[in-house]
C-alpha cells in the first residue's frame, strides 16, 4: 500500500475500570448499555489499539506505524523515535482520588524498564469538568530529599509534603516526568502523554482492590529513584493564541497540545514532519480530505497521517477540538518572537523538561 492510500485513522478505544473510576464518561459519551460501572479511563489513541475502518481495519496502530514509518508519523517523529507511535491520548474520570504517583523520564525508562518498550512519561492534563473546589496533587510544597520522603511514606505522613493545585474547566496542567502527582475526586480530563504505562505508586490511602481483596501494589524504591525533590514550578499553564480560534495550551519536546474552537468550515495544512491527533471535546464536525470524509462527534479521536497534505473541518455546531502533535519548539518560539510575544511569557507555555 503506497503513501497515497494512508487516510485518517480511527482506533477502537480501550476502556479501563480502576478502583477510582466513575460514571461521568459513559453518560457524557452516551455509551450504549450495558455501561461500565466505574469507567475511569478511555485510551483513545494508543499503539496497540486496532484500526476500525478502511483498508487498514484490524491492524494495530503500531503495525501501521511499522509499515508506513514517516508517511504516518512524520520525519521529525521518525528522527526522534524511529518507527514508533510515541503518544497516548486518553480521557480520565476521577470519581475518587487517584493514588499519589510519579513517572520516570526517558533515560530511566530506557535503562531500567527497557523490557517494557515504554518511554518515560511526561504528560499534560486539559480539564474538561471539575466540581467546585476541585484540586490535584502537583509536586512537593517545598524542597525535600530522598530520606525525608521515604520516612514520610513509611509513617503515612506524605500528604503534608505535597502541593495542592486548584483546577477548573479549561485549565491545562503540565506534568513532567519526576513530578509527584494525583488527580483528585470530581475531575474529568483529557490527557496527552508519552507512550508509556510506567507508573510508580507511592501512596494509595490504604484502599483495598475489590477484585483481589488486597491493597494495590506500591513501588517505593523506583519512585524515590525518579522523583524531582524540588518544589513544583509550573501549575496551570497559560494558553497562547496562535490564530483566531486556535490556542496553544502547552508544548514540550514530546508533544504539543492545541485547542481549536470552530464555528465555520476551515482548512488546515498538515505539517509533513508530524502526525496529528484530533479529539472532539464539544460538538460535532465532518472531517473531509481529498479522498473521503468522516463525521466525528464528541469523544471521538482521529489520527491524521503526516502525508495527508491537508483537511477541512465542517462543523455542524460550535465545536471544540484538542489537537496534539510532535512539535518543533524552536519554530514555535520563533513564531511568537516574530509576533512580539515576550520570551518569558512564551517560556511558560513552550516548556523545557
Amino acid at each position: 500500500m503506497s503513501q497515497t492510500h494512508l487516510y485518517p485513522l480511527i482506533t477502537r478505544p480501550r476502556f479501563a475500570q480502576p478502583i477510582w473510576g466513575g460514571t461521568f464518561l459513559a453518560e457524557w459519551l452516551d455509551l450504549p448499555p450495558p455501561r461500565p460501572e466505574r469507567l475511569g479511563e478511555i485510551w483513545l489513541v494508543y499503539d496497540t489499539n486496532p484500526i476500525i475502518e478502511g483498508l487498514l481495519a484490524g491492524k494495530t496502530l503500531a503495525q501501521v506505524t511499522d509499515t508506513f514509518g514517516a508517511a504516518l508519523v512524520g520525519e521529525r517523529t521518525m528522527a526522534r523515535y524511529g518507527a514508533d507511535f510515541p503518544l497516548l491520548a486518553k480521557f480520565i474520570d476521577a470519581a475518587d482520588r487517584l493514588s499519589i504517583q510519579v513517572h520516570p523520564d526517558d533515560a530511566y525508562a530506557h535503562t531500567y524498564e527497557a523490557a517494557t518498550g515504554f518511554h518515560g512519561k511526561t504528560e499534560a492534563w486539559h480539564i474538561l469538568h471539575a466540581t467546585q473546589g476541585a484540586d490535584v496533587v502537583y509536586g512537593l510544597a517545598r524542597r525535600s530529599n530522598r530520606a525525608e520522603l521515604a520516612a514520610a511514606i513509611a509513617a503515612g505522613e506524605l500528604e503534608p509534603l505535597l502541593h495542592r493545585l486548584p483546577v477548573a474547566p479549561g485549565d491545562t496542567v503540565f506534568v513532567p516526568a519526576g513530578t509527584l502527582h494525583a488527580i483528585n475526586a470530581g475531575i474529568v480530563l483529557f490527557e496527552i502523554q508519552q507512550k508509556s504505562d510506567l507508573t510508580y505508586r507511592v501512596y494509595d490511602y490504604g484502599r483495598i482492590d475489590a477484585t483481589t481483596g488486597q491493597p494495590r501494589a506500591l513501588h517505593i524504591d523506583k519512585a524515590l529513584d525518579v522523583t524531582d525533590y524540588a518544589p513544583a514550578l509550573r501549575g496551570v499553564v497559560p494558553p497562547l493564541s496562535l490564530a483566531e480560534g486556535r490556542d496553544l495550551l502547552v508544548a514540550c519536546a514530546s508533544f504539543a497540545l492545541e485547542r481549536l474552537t470552530i464555528a465555520a468550515p476551515i482548512d488546515y495544512l498538515v505539517d509533513p514532519a508530524t502526525f496529528e491527533i484530533l479529539t472532539i471535546i464539544e460538538g460535532s464536525t465532518t472531517l473531509r480530505w481529498d479522498s473521503g470524509a468522516r463525521a466525528l462527534r464528541r469523544g471521538e479521536a482521529v489520527v491524521i497521517p503526516a502525508c495527508l497534505g491537508g483537511y477541512t473541518l465542517l462543523p455542524t455546531d460550535d465545536v471544540r477540538i484538542l489537537r496534539a502533535y510532535v512539535p518543533d519548539l524552536d519554530a514555535l518560539r520563533y513564531e511568537f518572537a516574530q509576533r512580539g510575544v515576550d520570551a518569558g511569557r512564551v517560556a511558560q507555555t513552550v516548556v523545557e523538561c
